[in-house]
């Protein structure tokens, strides 16, 4: 798998402490104006797209790497379906599990990343469990995670906000770091991995895991229908007025 910087495994005996974000007070009062304008157009607060565990989380965001959400769904399915338990893949032969994970980009990578990352919870932890998550804060519990060879900023987001933790954190993806740079809320060297402590900074500490979650589909699904990553339709564009990247002559029917 072509990982991220972010996803890269670290050096033994290093772990990630994210530098302090202080927010531009300007971006910050863009940040809220974007998510109040695509609110509406997108039905928040949204429902969540499914209630996993945090430890199949992990599993699904994992196969979710540089792969659609149909075919990464269908391959967790196929996964669960042969191995009920996730004890029984650690002691599966690596041919196996990347059988059933075909459908995704690279699996014969995400295969042994996957049971790596699932030996190393059980290693570090001594249960292959990842509930006790929820007894810490967020940072806590993202540092925790992200010791984890393999594990970068957008899977720790995505197994505290997207599992039934439904704890605060804001995942980035492609579409919601292309907005985001779109719209200068981020600058242009900034990757997706460290998009996430700068964007989660411009929004209120105080924010529930539902509006961080708001404010992450929002921008994702604003990315995928309207500021594509080829002709961005800026002429039904409902940010057209708020953003320094805007084609003024684009248009569609």
């Amino acid at each position: 798998m072509m990982a991220s910087p972010t996803d890269l495994p670290l050096p033994p005996g290093r772990r990630r402490t994210p530098a302090p974000v202080a927010p531009d007070p300007a971006l910050a009062d863009l940040a809220l104006a974007v998510h109040a304008r695509l609110c509406p157009v997108h039905g928040c607060p949204i429902p969540y797209f499914h209630s996993l565990d945090p430890l199949s989380e992990l599993v699904s965001s994992l196969l979710s790497h540089r792969t659609r959400n149909a075919d990464s769904g269908r391959a967790f399915k196929a996964l669960r379906a042969r191995f009920p338990e996730w004890g029984e893949l650690l002691d599966a032969p690596t041919h196996e599990i990347e059988a059933s994970i075909r459908g995704v980009t690279w699996p014969e990578l995400k295969a042994p990343r996957i049971r790596a990352a699932l030996g190393a919870v059980r290693e570090r932890h001594g249960a292959l469990s990842l509930d006790f998550l929820a007894g810490m804060g967020v940072h806590e519990a993202r540092a925790w995670l992200e010791a984890i060879p393999g594990i970068g900023p957008k899977t720790s987001a995505a197994v505290l906000s997207f599992s039934r933790l439904r704890m605060p954190a804001l995942p980035v993806d492609s579409h919601h770091h292309r907005v985001a740079l779109r719209l200068g809320l981020i600058g242009r060297t900034v990757g997706v991995g460290p998009a996430h402590a700068v964007l989660r900074a411009q929004l209120p500490a105080d924010w529930s895991a539902q509006a961080l979650y708001d404010n992450h589909e929002v921008m994702m699904l604003h990315g995928q229908a309207v500021c594509r990553h080829a002709r961005p339709a800026c002429g039904r564009c409902v940010l057209i007025d708020l953003c320094p990247s805007r084609q003024v002559s684009t248009r569609e029917p």
